[in-house]
């Protein structure tokens, strides 16, 4: 079984999807777009009949769903349906988002804590699909740990039934995927540039690897559009 992520060209080049219970690290520089993937994976989701959870670590819950709205993605109704969970990992429950969100995350160095708020999520849903937005918050400050805490995410996930994305900050011209060990504790990978070319900036995507499945081994050019992501399978970008 292979879940499609619903972006436009993305499963082709990925030969039909990613396979049922992978967990994919998306990496990539700031301005890369892969904020947008992971919510529109998501979304398609939504419309597929398979809720979904979104851990925010990086941005308030408040943002999240006004920036979802401006694709045309509004949450607010599958949350009312439960269909969609956004757990709060960005404000500790500071404020007064303890009053509005249903999962919140008090310890942000607490993985423990953070498994068992998205089991409850998880359970609540039937959630098919996960994203956790960025992993890198959970191990920035203590590198070392990197490998082990996606690890336990992914043993926890891959158990739940879940696919999922796990998005990875990496600085701009920084080689690597984001964190020693990280891309060794996953089952896919896929790279997303913002470089130079001419004097223009293009954005492209590459699938470094994908367990369970063939995929391409070239460079893509995409584009963010009011829509979202749409990823051209025929168009090659060369990097020089």
């Amino acid at each position: 079984m292979r879940l499609k992520t619903g972006i436009p060209g993305m499963d082709e080049i990925l030969n039909g999807g990613i396979p049922e219970r992978n967990v994919v690290l998306l990496s990539g520089g700031p301005g890369t777009g892969k904020t947008i993937f992971g919510q529109q994976f998501l979304w398609y989701g939504l419309q597929s009949g398979e809720p979904g959870v979104y851990v925010a670590l990086e941005e308030h819950p408040v943002q999240i769903r006004q920036n979802m709205a401006s694709f045309g993605w509004n949450v607010k109704v599958f949350e009312e349906e439960n269909k969609f969970a956004l757990i709060d990992a960005f404000t500790a429950g500071i404020g007064r988002a303890k009053e509005f969100e249903k999962y919140v995350l008090q310890d942000l160095n607490d993985v423990r804590e953070l498994i068992d708020i998205l089991r409850q999520a998880i359970r609540d849903l039937n959630a098919k699909r996960v994203v956790v937005d960025s992993v890198t918050t959970l191990y920035i400050n203590k590198p070392a740990s990197a490998r082990s805490i996606i690890l336990q995410l992914k043993r926890f996930l891959a158990g739940m039934g879940c696919t999922s994305i796990f998005v990875s900050q990496i600085s701009a011209g920084e080689h690597g995927f984001g964190g020693p060990g990280v891309e060794h504790g996953v089952d896919g990978i896929i790279k997303l540039d913002l470089d130079e070319i001419d004097g223009e900036l293009k954005r492209s995507v590459v699938v470094w690897k994908m367990r369970g499945t063939s995929h391409s081994m070239k460079r893509h050019l995409f584009e963010i559009t009011s829509k979202g992501i749409v990823v051209y399978p025929e168009k090659i970008l060369k990097l020089r």
